[in-house]
């Protein structure tokens, strides 16, 4: 076992390469932070105070991350301090360096954000100003100056100031009064999960320890999506893991332009406003950000090269849960099924469409990134995330489950896992030697494991077996497509009437992929809406992204038609990179580079700085 965890420690980085701070030299006890919302300036004046522990006697200074900040005063110990802030390197900022003589360190930073600060977006909501906050991966730094890595976890105490009411990340106190609004977190979390939202918010339950906050035009529509479920879901995954530890689970639903399908923000899970379709037909995201109260909230990959410990066992824990809730559903329909075989169907349909979305990452991304460990030394991580992470880590996870005997003993594992890195950073190396602590007698079988080739080689792992009972509904449509494409009367509505959601999609992201290698003629394409109207009609944003996909690949449509130009008005009413990203391709592909770069131009201020930034590499614009 030692030679395998000292070469998966000869891999990666012992410090995180993506900050400039001092971290490891100081102990961090507590953390104060007061942001002041501006919206008429779009800014954030703020106060940060660190309670600090010097680690060694020889170190003379703390340096923190900034970035785009503007630095107004600094105290040490109740004194004012010289400070000097270095010039800025690219992509990482400008380290502020405090000198320090004592071993207890008091901290006090004064400070404005500005207006190239990439946390915090200011947009216009459906019922006034909207602010909003997205600090993963590196972008705390231009929030507020702090040791901008996920090494560091400290408690939190929040104050927000604003005309309007305000959410941080942790526990609303009762003595909150007009425009002052206070949050405790008494359990450490990293710079990345520091939030804060203010608008025009209202608050309706959605269970017994839930709410959820979201501006008026949407908030009744958001209560009848989450309420069916949400405790359901919170009992699942304290029976997976262990008591969720929290308090209180808020889903905050946010403005269009909010990047993310989800950010895990702790006490207040932000969300994007495409999970409200009217059928609770994408709670699995809900399920996933859930899940991140444990991976990722509790236990946190110690740097970003790491992100598959958050992300895979995220993934691998929301489809368990999604598998429980399909037991459950089949038990309340009174479906003609076994319920506990019926729910493990569900969970590997899940995986059938998450291995698809792998093969296609890994076929299409930047090799370096496909692998499960990352060097990011000298990168920025946004430009690594894709779903490397999510599926890649859950497959891997998955392979451990099977070759460690199954669930029943996979199980007890998570359990220990998690119990014994709470409150901490972790990284592969430990989780590993995780595996062999807990594992004694299976000692054979991890080293059987092929370690290198999971965590360190690019490319696709290989391809599990996976029960396709649900998955081949699916797969005889497609095959009657591509034997009979040529008579488009042979197929309706009631081909799909009794496909969920996930098989719905996968039909289409399966046709997309078919139709590649066939002459089908445009005219076909464009009787799609008639065959399949309620595709054509769906407020899913996964049903609109592949079906428009599927229509303006194939369909040799001109800018001018309506399909094209509902898309192209549709890219600018949702934020949601997993939909914008793609979407602009589909244009580029499907129309031109051109049109694709006017429509992005007509739409580019409703986007949040990060994924206006992403869709600007994409089509190539300085």
């Amino acid at each position: 076992m030692s030679k395998i965890i000292d070469k998966i420690k000869s891999k990666a980085h012992d410090i995180d390469p993506c900050t400039l701070s001092n971290y490891t030299k100081f102990q961090v006890e507590c953390t104060e932070l007061q942001l002041k919302v501006l919206f008429d300036e779009k800014i954030l004046q703020g106060k940060v105070l660190f309670n600090l522990i010097r680690k060694e006697n020889s170190i003379n200074e703390v340096v923190l991350d900034s970035k785009y900040l503007k630095i107004d005063s600094v105290k040490v110990n109740n004194e004012k301090a010289k400070y000097e802030i270095a010039k800025e390197v690219p992509i990482y900022g400008s380290a502020l360096t405090i000198p320090i003589k004592s071993n207890k360190i008091q901290l006090e930073i004064e400070f404005e954000t500005t207006s190239k600060c990439s946390a915090i977006q200011f947009i216009q909501g459906d019922t006034g100003p909207f602010l909003f906050s997205q600090c993963e991966a590196i972008h705390a730094r231009t929030l507020f100056p702090c040791f901008d890595t996920p090494a560091v976890k400290s408690i939190y105490k929040f104050i927000g100031i604003s005309n309007l009411p305000v959410t941080m990340s942790g526990i609303p106190r009762e003595f909150n009064k007009g425009e002052v609004y206070h949050f405790d977190q008494p359990i450490p979390i990293p710079s990345y999960l520091v939030s804060i939202t203010s608008a025009n918010l209202q608050k309706l339950s959605i269970g017994p320890r839930s709410d959820v906050y979201a501006e008026e035009p949407l908030i009744t529509k958001c209560q009848f999506e989450f309420e069916l479920d949400m405790e359901n879901f919170l009992k699942i995954a304290e029976n997976l893991v262990f008591d969720y530890e929290w308090g209180v689970f808020n889903a905050l639903v946010l403005c269009l332009s909010y990047p993310y399908g989800g950010m895990e923000i702790p006490q207040y899970s932000q969300l994007t406003p495409t999970l409200i379709c009217g059928d609770r037909s994408q709670l699995k995201v809900l399920a996933h950000e859930l899940a991140h109260s444990w991976s990722g909230n509790l236990v946190t990959n110690e740097t970003w090269e790491h992100f598959w410990l958050n992300e895979g066992w995220t993934v691998y824990l929301e489809r368990r849960i999604i598998g429980e809730i399909a037991k459950l559903k089949a038990k309340e329909r009174g479906l003609n099924v076994d319920p506990e075989i019926y729910g493990e169907e569900v969970r590997q349909f899940n995986m059938i469409n998450g291995w698809n979305s792998l093969v296609e990452t890994c076929s299409n991304f930047n090799p370096d990134f496909t692998k499960l460990v990352w060097n990011l030394k000298g990168k920025d991580p946004d430009d690594s995330f894709s779903k490397i992470p999510y599926e890649k880590g859950f497959f891997f996870l998955y392979h451990l489950e099977v070759k460690l005997g199954g669930l029943n003993e996979f199980d007890p594992f998570i359990k220990y896992y998690f119990k014994k890195f709470r409150y901490q950073s972790t990284n592969t190396a430990k989780f590993v030697e995780t595996l062999y602590e807990f594992y004694p007698n299976k000692r054979e079988i991890l080293d059987s494991i092929d370690w290198d080739k999971w965590l360190f080689e690019s490319g696709l792992p290989e391809e599990p077996k996976l029960d396709k009972t649900l998955a081949n509904q699916v797969y005889s449509l497609v095959d009657k497509w591509v034997e009979f494409y040529y008579q488009p009367e042979l197929f309706n509505e009631s081909d799909i009437e009794n496909f969920e959601v996930e098989q719905s999609i996968l039909f289409l992201e399966t046709l997309i992929e078919k139709f590649k290698n066939l002459e089908i003629s445009p005219n076909i394409i464009k009787q799609f809406p008639k065959i399949y109207p309620s595709y054509h009609k769906s407020l899913n944003g996964e049903i609109v992204s592949a079906w428009n996909d599927l229509l303006i690949t194939y369909g040799d449509y001109e800018s001018a038609d309506d399909v094209v130009i509902n898309f192209a008005s549709w890219l600018g009413t949702v934020g949601r990179m997993k939909y914008v990203r793609p979407g602009y391709k589909v244009l580029v592909k499907g129309i031109s580079k051109d049109y694709a770069i006017a429509v992005f131009q007509k739409h580019k201020d409703f986007y949040h700085p990060i994924c206006r930034t992403m869709v600007m590499k994409d089509l190539g614009i300085n």
